[in-house]
């Protein structure tokens, strides 16, 4: 039985170069099943959302997919650990790989950045959770040694996460960047709102990591979650809210 129209999610599809056999999307939370804070598409299990229709949107992604493969939801903790094969309950990573059609991977946020990778030929695809923690701490250069190609070889793309011109962050945040890569200080600029803090760039700071690895071909990042009703934000809804899901696999 075909759900309602009502319950099927609003998708965004990457605009990139990845060949026809890569898929992905990422939800929004336009229509959906889920009610009140978590309306309409929630599909984390670790916001508050009611289980049963968590577990009917997670039903609803699969069918997305077509064939019904397992998706790889992980526990994310702001780490750059990377899982490589197929695992349950969700294993502790921020970033996961698959090089063959077993399974796709999958990221969730509400302001943090979803980075999608894929390599040229289309053979195999990665998923990475990037908030300044992760970014700082390598999750992008984790994702990209664990897919196994040459970074000319990847393409990726930036998917919704909070803009600059809403991100205010303080100096702990610009230290962890500009001590480890002089050029992220680019990405800043001096709070108009609070004295010491910045408005940081999350797409800036990831495009400076993947340009460093030799990826020229990035797509996304002008899209942002905190000013785009479109979007779960954590900092906009003070941290009652669901989580958009990133989804690619190997069609």
């Amino acid at each position: 039985m075909t759900p309602p129209n009502s319950e099927q999610p609003s998708l965004i599809l990457p605009e990139w170069l990845a060949p026809e056999s890569v898929g992905a999307f990422v939800t929004t939370r336009t229509r959906g099943p889920s009610q009140g804070d978590f309306a309409a598409f929630n599909a984390a299990a670790h916001v508050g959302d009611d289980p049963v229709v968590v577990a009917h949107a997670r039903q609803l992604l699969s069918a997305r997919i077509g064939d019904h493969r397992p998706l790889l939801w992980l526990d994310q903790v702001h780490g750059a650990r990377v899982q490589q094969h197929y695992r349950t309950p969700p294993p502790s990573a921020d970033a996961s790989v698959a090089v063959d059609r077993s399974y796709a991977c999958v990221i969730q946020t509400a302001d943090c950045l979803p980075v999608l990778f894929c390599d040229r030929r289309g053979t195999r695809v990665a998923a990475a959770h990037a908030g300044w923690r992760g970014l700082a701490g390598g999750v992008l250069e984790a994702a990209v040694a664990a897919l196994g190609c040459p970074g000319e070889e990847v393409i990726a793309w930036l998917g919704p996460a909070i803009s600059n011109m809403q991100y205010e962050v303080g100096r702990e945040v610009y230290d962890a960047f500009v001590n480890v890569q002089p050029q992220a200080a680019t990405a800043f600029e001096t709070s108009p709102y609070k004295l010491g803090h910045y408005m940081g760039d999350l797409y800036r700071l990831a495009r400076l990591r993947l340009e460093a690895l030799g990826i020229t071909e990035i797509g996304g990042g002008h899209f942002c979650t905190a000013s785009d009703p479109r979007f779960y934000s954590y900092r906009r809804d003070d941290g009652r809210t669901g989580r958009m899901t990133s989804v690619i696999w190997l069609r």
